[in-house]
């Protein structure tokens, strides 16, 4: 039997769609919160629905435009402890959904709003998606090959990494926040704000030398032979991080160039010290140098595509790549749960749902009939 997780009798009402809210909701719903996803009918066949995302959850179709899909709405606000949304700003003002109308029905609930630039400010209106919240911020600018334009990455760090896990520790903050007090709370969350954190280590080194932060010509970017990435003979790439002096001193004596170690930084020779690694490293297979590494600490890794990525007995141990029985009976791979609680563990409770899915289910407890049920769905309520 599974344990109830961390978040067990936390209902949470899910008004996003895309990536980030629907990311959070998840991570919420993998321990133990009751997540309901509430999304209009309109968006049903916009191919935007993630199903990835929609495991442990329960989905309802609702137009909160409609004076019932709003009375539905609110119905379940009251009874809610956090109510996440994604819309640009002023529009859950406009639907009658916001966090003051709510707050009126239910004091107690912590609101949570995902934006690209935030609430306030000169481009709070502004439409956006990842790539310019990352170009913004200074990150894109430090993303791929020097003198060549700016690298946009194949995964979305500034939805996920800027807006939904901020917005999950704004929302598990807020409730430690009400045990406390009794009171809920609004949370702003900028996906751009989130990323501004990123230069924490650009702030320090550019204060620390002098100098330009540049793409691909710094400490931990491609600069130094210690911090890079090399091809193999057989057209693999290995990384090698050996930030510390002992593992550079490792790595050098290894390959026999224990004269190299005291030039790890060094300005004059970095270019020579990198052509003599891109040569070793390409004499040997990828497999080949794992094997002669396994003594030897000078942090490497393998890069890795996704599908390697789904074989990886790392992840298949840690349980971040798991198997989950589908709705028709098959089996099909799953990414895992990243945080290991001991006493109150995530899991995956149910697969992904369908879109509008628990309509029925729902607005049955909430004591509506079938029969009037059947009229909003007749009337485009649900």
């Amino acid at each position: 039997m599974l344990s109830q997780g961390a978040l067990t009798g936390i209902r949470v009402l899910d008004l996003s769609r895309l990536l980030p809210g629907p990311y959070c909701s998840m991570i919420l719903a993998d321990h133990g919160a009751e997540v309901i996803a509430v999304e209009g009918k309109k968006f049903q066949s916009d191919g935007m629905f993630f199903k990835e995302i929609s495991r442990n959850k329960r989905h309802v179709s609702l137009n909160l435009k409609t004076r019932e899909g709003k009375a539905i709405f609110l119905a379940l606000a009251s009874k809610t402890d956090v109510i996440l949304e994604g819309f640009r700003p002023g529009v859950v003002k406009t639907l009658g959904v916001d966090y003051e109308t709510v707050k009126a029905v239910n004091p107690g609930v912590v609101y949570c709003s995902i934006t690209g630039y935030g609430q306030t400010g000169p481009m709070w209106d502004r439409v956006g998606h990842d790539v310019n919240y990352l170009s913004i911020s200074g990150v894109l600018d430090l993303i791929g090959e020097k003198g060549r334009p700016p690298s946009i990455p194949g995964v979305q760090f500034a939805d996920i990494a800027g807006g939904s896990m901020n917005a999950v520790i704004g929302i598990l903050l807020a409730l430690f926040a009400r045990e406390k007090t009794g009171e809920g709370q609004y949370i702003d969350i900028s996906m751009t704000d989130g990323m501004i954190g990123y230069l924490t280590l650009p702030s320090f080194f550019t204060k620390l030398t002098g100098q330009r932060y540049e793409r691909s010509e710094t400490k931990l970017s491609h600069r130094f032979a210690c911090y890079n990435t090399y091809e193999t003979s057989d057209h693999k790439y290995l990384a090698i991080g050996a930030v510390e002096e002992r593992f550079w001193r490792n790595l050098c004596e290894h390959l026999g160039v224990p004269e190299y170690t005291g030039l790890q930084y060094d300005e004059g020779r970095r270019q020579e010290i990198i052509a003599f690694m891109r040569k070793t490293f390409a004499g040997k297979s990828l497999e080949e140098w794992e094997e002669e590494f396994l003594e030897v600490e000078v942090c490497h890794s393998r890069i890795q595509g996704y599908e390697e990525v789904l074989r990886d007995p790392l992840f298949l141990e840690r349980e971040m790549i798991v198997p989950v029985l589908q709705r028709d009976g098959t089996l099909s791979k799953a990414l895992g749960i990243p945080v290991k609680l001991s006493e109150t563990p995530g899991s995956l409770r149910t697969p992904p749902v369908d879109f509008g899915e628990h309509t029925r289910e729902i607005l049955l407890e909430l004591g509506y009939t079938d029969g009037e049920i059947d009229d909003f769905l007749a009337r485009g309520v649900i």
